[in-house]
């Protein structure tokens, strides 16, 4: 933090109901997860004078905020898909430390699901056909077949093999066994993750991410709030954003993402080293994401991901590096854009809230140091964030 500013604090996360919900708008979500937000940190939502949202409503975050019942003086609408919630705290954080707010609630939720199976929307192939898109769109490259393009470019540059990305999946799976949210909880192995239906070579139904419906609310506040919140704080050390690209001819190296510029730039705002996390949540639409994020945040060089991944090193209960404690995209739940999913779940395992998923060091303590990592797109833009108790 620069010398002057006021130091931020996380004290309020929550999460709506989350997995099958058919009952329920996404406004309903949106504000079941901020009561819960603000039940959590104990602080009235008149001290709210800060609000980010994006993705529901013609005039976002305004039209949320008004059915929130909030009025307020500093508002985000930054939009970088699964990313803008890492990034959307990087603004608050540095809104917050200047003074031009004292409170800013992060709030998302959608139907994805619900609104499929009753038939209000379709499952989208792809972003759009205006602009740079229009040049990709006509051939069918939707945004799991980028994915699966990087994924194979990997596998042909670094010899990362189908087993070391299907067993991220299982580790997933296997976190999300502790997890009594998370929507699947049965465990799979690595035969069951090669043997199931193709959806966009290499990947197979289980290296995609689960659709789900679910909301989830982040409350910053300034230090001087701290000592009046229920919750024990959790601090924002560093933040890191970073954009890349649309088109994937613009992509200059399928096996790099941005994560490798967000976490530099978060690490070092810190004064972290990628060595000294004790927990990553890290975003997982496809399992090839989570590997190759992990070599760009510097948990391992690059090429090495396939080999980290391998032994169980990513999982709650011996793992080296608890990744996706709560089961992430692959297993718990993904409503859509689930960066904010992440920082809710980093921060419960600082504060030592994660019931049977609850990672520990090796000398058995809670964590102290958190790194939750959000991609939008297909990897075109990164945001990261340091978290510390």
């Amino acid at each position: 933090m620069t010398p002057g500013k006021r130091k931020v604090a996380v004290v309020g996360v929550s999460l709506s109901d989350c997995g099958r919900v058919d009952d329920a708008t996404p406004y309903a979500l949106h504000a079941q997860a901020a009561r819960r937000a603000l039940a959590d940190a104990g602080m009235d939502r008149s001290l709210v004078d800060g609000f980010a949202s994006a993705g529901l409503g013609t005039l976002p975050p305004v039209e949320v905020a008004e059915y929130l019942g909030l009025r307020p003086t500093w508002v985000d609408s930054t939009a970088v898909g699964g990313a803008t919630w890492e990034v959307m705290a990087a603004h608050a954080t540095d809104a917050i430390a200047a003074g031009h707010a004292e409170a800013v609630l992060l709030v998302y939720g959608s139907t994805a699901r619900a609104d499929i199976k009753a038939g209000r929307r379709t499952g989208n192939l792809s972003f759009g056909a205006r602009g740079p898109l229009q040049f990709e769109v006509p051939y069918g490259h939707t945004l799991i077949a980028k994915y699966a393009m990087a994924a194979r470019r990997h596998m042909h540059a670094y010899g990362t093999t189908l087993e070391q990305l299907a067993s991220v999946a299982v580790q997933a799976r296997a976190n999300a066994a502790l997890n009594p949210e998370a929507m699947f909880r049965d465990p799979i192995t690595v035969d069951d993750v090669l043997s199931g239906p193709m959806i966009a070579d290499p990947f197979t139904k289980l290296h995609c991410c689960i659709r789900s419906d679910g909301g989830a609310a982040v409350l910053l506040a300034a230090e001087e709030y701290v000592r009046d919140c229920r919750t024990a704080p959790v601090w924002v050390l560093g933040t890191g954003e970073h954009v890349s690209h649309t088109t994937m001819s613009e992509w200059p190296d399928f096996t790099m993402s941005p994560a490798a510029v967000s976490g530099r730039l978060a690490f070092g705002r810190a004064g972290i080293r990628p060595e000294e996390i004790d927990v990553a949540e890290i975003y997982d639409a496809f399992t090839y994401m989570t590997l190759v994020t992990l070599e760009d945040l510097g948990f391992c060089g690059k090429g090495e991901g396939g080999a980290f991944v391998e032994k169980g090193r990513l999982l709650v209960r011996g793992g080296e590096l608890p990744v996706n404690t709560d089961g992430g995209g692959l297993s718990a739940q993904h409503p859509g854009m689930r960066g904010l999913f992440l920082l809710v779940e980093a921060v419960r395992q600082l504060r030592g809230e994660a019931a049977g998923r609850q990672a520990r060091r090796p000398d058995g303590e809670l964590p102290r140091l958190a790194v939750a990592s959000g991609t939008g797109g297909w990897f075109c833009s990164s945001g990261t964030v340091v978290l510390g108790r």
